[in-house]
């Protein structure tokens, strides 16, 4: 495994931009024409305006509207129109017959709400999509890639040395979207590989960007983990239902930070409300877990939690008041570990992972394929003598295993080296001896 040239590289990025074009996305929902249809309650909504109102300070009819993602016509008139009732917000400036035209301004009957609210429930954002709608469409985006076969995975793994053999074991894993156990030597592209394949997935998914369950809110939008696909301007159009999102499938990994407060709903001190959790974000996508067995948590303890959503394909969550939700697992989940399976995990839960893949060390060929392709890559001369001193200098005689990540490193460091010294970065014993010295660590 193995970059290859910064131009074989582009090539690859261009392609993958070429059919994200083509792509077909799923049509955002139409906008709802009646309160009963966003599936919340005429108070919730009040609440969420007069938190705006607090919050952002005077805003106007359309503002509003914006902020909070559903149409005025037949939804917020009468949202502005209670909140107008109850006192609880004024008409700061209004110049013309139209309300969506006119300023609003919190009234001190309305902070004093406002601030009662915001230390329940502080969410201020779009309004949510009810949890039941959520899990409706959310079964309907499962990650399933039966339509990908040989070629497809060439190409998103095209700059990679993957053998042919490694090849049939990986792609019918990816394909099943179920779950995957990936182990081997740290060094030999387990992540990158998994990146790449999940750079697969075709199309977006849609996601709404709060839910609520429960009378609380989980924020479930986050721009780490999800990209905006689609046209802006389709999206602020007033006949859709702005409180949805397309994104692209997610690609979502954690690594030995991962603790089991990570797997739960988040409350958010500062926000007063909650943010979901990881696996929540990953769905439609690939959750991974890197360096698995190097968290804090016990293993035992990380793979009691994923029994039931890997069995039945849906997950539990605790909220405040003791409201207990249950969501869709619907996502290709893989863990990834240097540490050996038999001193890792039981039995009774391999049986659990449908595909268990051993990433092995590259042989000689490999290993000198992917040197060959990364000298082009950090832009020196690539001479066979000396990656034959490589190998036998310091290889061979020194009884190490091949890595699929020591060429990139090794010549890295090999120009770091030489600039420092005013040097040409090139291929010579003493250069390649230093970046050696430099890298490689005596455990013994």
């Amino acid at each position: 495994m193995a970059d290859v040239s910064a131009f074989e590289e582009a090539k690859r990025l261009l392609e993958q931009r070429r059919r994200a074009r083509e792509e077909v996305l799923p049509d955002l929902p139409p906008a709802p024409a009646s309160i009963e249809e966003t599936g919340l309650r005429e108070s919730f909504l009040v609440d969420l305006v007069v938190k705006l109102l607090f919050l952002r300070g005077n805003l106007e009819g359309r503002q509003i509207c914006d902020a909070v993602g559903l149409p005025y016509q037949g939804i917020m008139e009468h949202v502005i129109r209670q909140i107008k009732d109850d006192m609880l917000a004024a008409v700061r400036r209004g110049d013309s017959v139209r309300e969506l035209d006119w300023e609003f301004a919190i009234t001190e009957k309305g902070g004093n709400v406002a601030r009662d609210l915001i230390q329940r429930n502080g969410y201020a954002g779009p309004a949510p999509v009810p949890l039941e709608r959520y899990v409706e469409v959310a079964g309907e985006q499962r990650p399933e890639w039966q339509q990908l076969n040989c070629a497809h995975m060439r190409q998103a793994l095209s700059g990679l040395v993957v053998s042919d053999e490694m090849l049939l074991k990986l792609g019918p894993a990816f394909n099943s979207g179920k779950s995957m156990f990936l182990y081997g030597n740290a060094g030999n592209g387990k992540t990158l590989i998994s990146e790449r394949m999940s750079s697969s997935m075709r199309g977006g998914i849609l996601i709404p960007q709060a839910i609520e369950a429960g009378g609380q809110v989980v924020q479930l939008f986050d721009p780490t983990h999800h990209e905006i696909l689609g046209d802006e301007e389709l999206r602020n159009r007033q006949s859709i239902d702005r409180r949805w999102l397309v994104v692209r499938r997610p690609f979502i990994i954690v690594g030995g930070e991962l603790a089991m407060a990570d797997l739960e709903m988040a409350w958010d001190e500062s926000h007063r409300h909650y943010i979901a959790p990881m696996q929540l974000k990953a769905n439609g996508g690939v959750f991974m877990i890197d360096d698995f067995g190097r968290q804090q948590v016990p293993v035992r303890d990380l793979l009691n939690r994923w029994i039931v959503p890997l069995e039945k394909g849906y997950d539990y969550h605790l909220l405040s008041g003791g409201v207990q939700v249950q969501v869709p697992f619907n996502l290709l989940i893989i863990f990834s570990t240097n540490l050996a399976p038999k001193d890792l995990v039981e039995e009774a839960f391999l049986r659990r992972i449908k595909y268990k893949i051993e990433i092995g060390d590259p042989t000689e060929t490999q290993f000198r394929e992917i040197f060959v392709n990364f000298c082009g890559k950090a832009g020196v001369e690539y001479r066979p003598a000396m990656l034959d001193y490589l190998i036998e200098q310091h290889y061979r005689r020194a009884g190490r295993q091949f890595r699929a990540t020591h060429p990139r490193d090794l010549l890295l460091q090999l120009v770091d080296i030489a600039r420092f010294n005013e040097l040409s970065p090139e291929l010579t014993p003493e250069l390649l001896d230093a970046a050696v010295a430099t890298y490689f660590v005596d455990l013994g």
